[in-house]
C-alpha cells in the first residue's frame, strides 16, 4: 500500500543471500512482464539479485497515464523502502516512463545503478529545449550511475554518453526494443558487474 493507492509487485530470487535488490517497472500504459524488462530482470536474476517486478499505483487502479510525476515519485519510494528493509545494495530501472521514474528517485532511494531501457528523452517532435535529460543527470548526480538502451530510430531521442555512464544503442530499432533480448543481456551483464564492485 503506498499514499497513490496499492502496488502490485511480484519478487523471485534465485540466491540464498542474495548480493543486491534490483526493482524494475513497465512503461506508462504497461505492465512490467515486458520482454526488454524481462531480460533484465531474468540476467539480474543469474548474477545473484533478489528482484521486484512493480505494477505502480495508478495502473493498479486501471489508469494508462501516470498522473502528477510527485505523486508517482512519491508511491515509488515507499515501494522501494518497504522492499528494501534488509538494506542490500540497490539497483532499479524500468522502461520509458519507469525508466524516467528510476531516474528521479534514484538519489531519494540511494540507487547504485539505474537501467533505464527506452528512456523518452522528449515527446516525439518537441523541440531539444523539452528534453528530459536533466532526469538522467539528477540519477548522477544523487551517485547512480545509469545505463540507457534506446532504439536508434526512438521517435522519443537517444540520450547522448555524456547524460549516462552507459548508452547502448539497438540498430534499426525503435522505441519497443521487442526481439532484442540478447542486446539487453549483453550490456547489463557487462556494465552491472562493473558498478556493483
Amino acid at each position: 500500500m503506498t499514499s497513490a493507492g496499492p502496488a502490485h509487485v511480484v519478487v523471485a530470487k534465485r540466491a540464498r543471500r542474495p548480493a543486491f535488490l534490483a526493482v524494475l517497472t513497465h512503461g506508462a500504459g504497461g505492465t512490467p512482464d515486458t520482454p526488454d524488462v524481462l531480460a533484465v530482470r531474468d540476467t539480474v536474476l543469474a548474477m545473484g539479485a533478489v528482484t521486484a517486478l512493480v505494477t505502480q499505483p495508478y495502473r493498479v487502479r486501471g489508469a494508462r497515464a501516470p498522473g502528477s510525476a510527485a505523486r508517482q515519485d512519491a508511491a515509488w519510494t515507499e515501494i522501494v523502502a518497504t522492499l528494501n528493509e534488509a538494506g542490500l545494495p540497490l539497483v532499479q530501472g524500468g522502461r520509458s516512463n519507469g525508466a524516467r521514474v528510476a531516474c528521479r528517485t534514484a538519489a531519494a532511494v540511494g540507487a547504485r545503478a539505474v537501467i533505464a531501457l527506452a528512456f523518452p528523452l522528449r515527446p516525439p517532435g518537441a523541440a531539444p529545449a523539452q528534453s528530459r535529460v536533466a532526469e538522467l543527470h539528477a540519477a548522477r548526480a544523487g551517485g547512480a550511475a545509469v545505463l540507457v538502451v534506446n532504439g536508434e530510430r526512438d521517435p522519443f531521442g537517444i540520450p547522448g554518453s555524456e547524460d549516462a555512464a552507459r548508452v547502448v544503442t539497438v540498430p534499426g530499432e525503435a522505441h519497443w526494443l521487442k526481439g532484442h533480448r540478447a542486446v539487453i543481456i549483453s550490456a547489463v551483464t557487462a556494465w552491472l558487474p562493473t558498478v556493483l564492485r
